[in-house]
């Protein structure tokens, strides 16, 4: 029996339902919408949608970090979400990550750094001068999204901390209160939700550390204050509301690798000829683009960062590492 079921949790497969609310209002928008999805993300980009705190930042000069594909309505980014420590379905997070208090908000380092210690938010927050980058979000579960991030490069943190010559991986903890998360009271997966990096890819200037989202500070449903990106990773990897950053010697264990082994391996690079064991990844569904003859997009190997990251992998067999 699959390991989850197991665990007594039927793995969702919401990637082919669009809720019926999202599918009247994106209805509704599609004739407003329809003279703008030909302009590029640099004349269309979603206006900050005035919800909560303006967090803006200047348009990234990295490599690769602003695409030309339309970004996503802030609507579905902030309610269509995967944060099982608010719940499992999709609409959950939106529903019940009210109760998550993010000030005051402290970060630990640990491990394998000559600089160890805690950092608040607001430290966090002047690490480097804020950046908009507008990334690709793939989903293991075939969807997809475009979201203007707000953050800075996680190696503006790392070469504060100064890893010692020790530190091979990065390890990313999520908060776990069952206080502020009825998800916990599940158990899918073992909690605390831990995620990780090997240093080289957590050094990568497109690794975000991330505290906003179109021009606004993090909603707390999509991993408020801060979080890290992974722009060409599934987005499980890229851990929400983190309370820890380790750096270690050996690979850690992640959370849906000790869950699934055969399904979640530890890189987890978006790669449309490698499928997971339930859905191919040959192709998928951007979310905002629901209507009824709305075509599925083919996958784009690293979600379409192969000419900044593939030289990361070169020489592994990415079928065996996946």
């Amino acid at each position: 029996m699959h390991l989850l079921r197991d665990r007594g949790y039927v793995h969702p497969v919401p990637s082919e339902i669009t809720p019926r609310a999202a599918y009247l209002r994106r209805r509704q928008l599609l004739g407003a919408l329809a003279g703008t999805f030909a302009l590029p993300a640099a004349q269309a980009q979603a206006a900050r949608p005035g919800k909560l705190a303006p967090l803006p930042g200047a348009r990234s000069g990295v490599a690769g970090a602003v695409v030309m594909d339309k970004p996503t309505p802030y609507t579905d980014a902030s309610t269509y979400n995967n944060f099982y420590e608010f719940g499992t379905d999709k609409a959950d997070p939106a529903r019940h990550a009210h109760t998550l208090k993010v000030r005051p908000w402290a970060v630990a380092i640990e491990g394998e750094v000559k600089k160890p210690g805690t950092l608040d938010i607001d430290a966090l927050l002047k690490l480097a001068p804020m950046e908009e980058r507008i990334y690709r979000l793939r989903c293991v579960e075939g969807w997809s999204m475009v979201i203007p991030w707000v953050g800075c490069s996680l190696a503006e943190l790392i070469k504060r901390v100064e890893p010692t010559g020790n530190a091979k991986y990065v390890q990313f903890v999520t908060l776990a209160d069952p206080k502020q998360m009825p998800g916990l009271r599940s158990s899918v997966l073992d909690w605390p939700y831990v995620e990780g990096l090997r240093m080289d890819e957590a050094m990568h200037p497109l690794t975000l550390l991330t505290f906003g989202m179109y021009g606004e500070v993090l909603p707390n449903q999509n991993g408020a204050p801060v979080r890290v990106v992974v722009p060409w990773k599934y987005g499980f990897k890229s851990g929400k509301s983190l309370v820890k950053i380790r750096f270690l010697e050996k690979q850690p264990k992640t959370s849906w690798e000790l869950a699934a082994p055969n399904e979640y391996g530890f890189y987890s690079n978006v790669n449309p000829k490698v499928d997971h064991p339930r859905w191919s990844q040959a192709t998928e569904r951007r979310i905002g683009e629901d209507g009824l003859f709305a075509k599925r997009r083919a996958t784009l190997m690293f979600n379409g960062y192969e000419p900044q990251v593939g030289q990361l992998y070169a020489g592994m067999d990415l079928r065996k590492h996946f």
